[in-house]
């Protein structure tokens, strides 16, 4: 006869033994310093754009990556951008009051031993997952009211003040939101406020750049590991690691292209091998614990030494950068820096003889032929996103001037692919870009990433350096 599965949750002998025992486990919130000020400000500057209204935005919950296994969590932005906290399943709730607003945060309660959750929820339970910190400890730590998630429905309901509720991130706040509107505009409104950083959120990034910068280097050292066999993936692991050691872990998925890869503009797969005479294009970011990322890329010679031809495609994307850089001003249109960029690049290409078309008539918008060799932006704004202010409106985003305390990158290249008949042999299959992070200021931009060589001298310099 087979023998019958006994169920936990059914065991008496077991639900009597497992709420007894346990002495009290408080846990923390894990967050940096001055991320609840900064979260109350970020609140105060949203309600300035929205007076009068309720709104609710949800932390989100982990994606089902197979039957009972979970992607790793990673809250909404703008969630974390007006809370600064990082639980699962959290929801903020907004109201306007005669004096400015109050905020609140519904959460679950952590379940104890009382309950079958404690043993019995392997996405949750502490059994499972280890101690979770609790309404007491989160309203400590962020400075907000903290009620139980239970309590959400009743806080929305009714019709007075008007609510918008951010829908798409949560299924219960879709459901308790009862079909109400407005997370178009509230997207819009923090895109665009998210776009001039205070001086906490330039310091995250100030970290999350540094730590990038660090693990570069230990890429650059492991490059003769990736030759020997190794390949993309090694390199790939190598900043991974470290990114996790020093903060959340990679910002975005880390693309290390080599050799004939290089020109794919986002290869993620990094399972191919790198050779000595490979182009290495390293385009990472490390993601502090703040959620704010860093977005870098350099291009570098596997054995330390750039082909003719390598450093002949290098050293224009170089000129480029720095052109680009010069444009990076307050007051001047934000797309400057990407027409002239484009311009620099037009320019050595037409020398080369790879244009059919003058400069002027490429750079016209119904020519573009150069762009054949770099059809992507040369930057976009970074902050608690890698492509930070996703939803602001056109006008605000590449139909805007730039502004004093803007973060942004600057990331211009070439891309020649393998396959490409129209450009001469010994140019197929390079790829070069290169990507700073700049700080707007009322000068000359802060460049974050300085440390990091730029001038292919210096590139080849940096990489020999590290391996010795």
């Amino acid at each position: 006869m087979a023998r019958q599965r006994v169920r936990l949750s059914a065991a008496t002998g077991f639900l009597d033994n497992i709420k007894q025992g346990w002495s009290a486990q408080s846990t923390q919130p894990d967050l940096p310093a001055g991320a609840a000020a900064a979260a109350a400000e970020h609140r105060r500057r949203l309600v300035a754009e929205l007076p009068g209204r309720r709104i609710a935005v949800a932390s989100g919950r982990a994606p089902v990556r197979a039957n009972d296994t979970y992607h790793d969590f990673r809250p909404d932005s703008d969630f974390v951008w007006l809370t600064g906290c990082n639980a699962e399943g959290a929801v903020l709730v907004i109201t306007p009051t005669a004096d400015g607003h109050d905020a609140v945060l519904y959460l679950a309660e952590p379940a104890g031993p009382e309950l079958a959750d404690f043993f019995a929820d392997p996405h949750h339970g502490a059994l499972w997952n280890g101690p979770q910190p609790g309404l007491a400890e989160w309203s400590e730590a962020l400075g907000l009211t903290c009620l139980p998630l239970e309590r959400l429905a009743d806080s929305l309901r009714g019709m007075t003040p008007p609510t918008m509720v951010v829908t798409g991130v949560d299924p219960l706040l879709d459901a308790v939101g009862d079909g109400r509107g407005g997370a178009g505009e509230v997207r819009r409104v923090c895109s665009e406020l998210r776009r001039i950083k205070d001086d906490w959120e330039i310091g995250q990034l100030r970290e999350a750049v540094d730590a990038t910068i660090g693990a570069f280097g230990d890429v650059a050292a492991a490059l003769p590991a990736a030759i020997e066999g190794g390949g993309e993936r090694w390199l790939q692991g190598t900043f991974d690691r470290v990114a996790r050691s020093a903060g959340n872990g990679p910002g975005y998925a880390t693309i290390v292209a080599s050799g004939p890869n290089a020109p794919v503009l986002h290869w993620v797969r990094c399972d191919g091998p790198v050779r000595p005479d490979h182009l290495v294009l390293l385009d990472a970011g490390v993601e502090v614990k703040s959620c704010y990322t860093a977005d870098v890329t350099r291009t570098f010679p596997a054995s330390g030494t750039f082909s003719a031809a390598q450093r002949q495609v290098y050293d224009l994307v170089t000129a480029a950068h720095l052109a680009a850089i010069e444009e990076v001003r307050p007051g001047r249109d934000y797309l400057a820096f990407h027409d002239t960029a484009l311009r620099v690049l037009a320019e050595g290409l037409h020398d080369w003889g790879l244009l059919p078309v003058s400069v002027d008539e490429a750079m016209d918008p119904n020519g573009q032929q150069h762009r054949r060799f770099i059809v992507c932006g040369i930057g976009h704004y970074l902050g608690i996103d890698v492509h930070d202010s996703p939803h602001a409106s056109a006008a605000a985003y590449h139909g805007g001037t730039l502004e004093e305390r803007m973060v942004l990158t600057v990331e211009p290249g070439l891309y020649f692919h393998p396959n490409d008949e129209t450009v001469p042999p010994e140019l197929r299959g390079i790829g070069v870009r290169t990507e700073d992070d700049l700080l707007v200021t009322s000068g000359a931009p802060e460049v974050l990433s300085s440390e990091l060589p730029i001038h292919s001298a210096d590139i080849e310099r940096w990489v020999r350096d590290h391996q010795s």
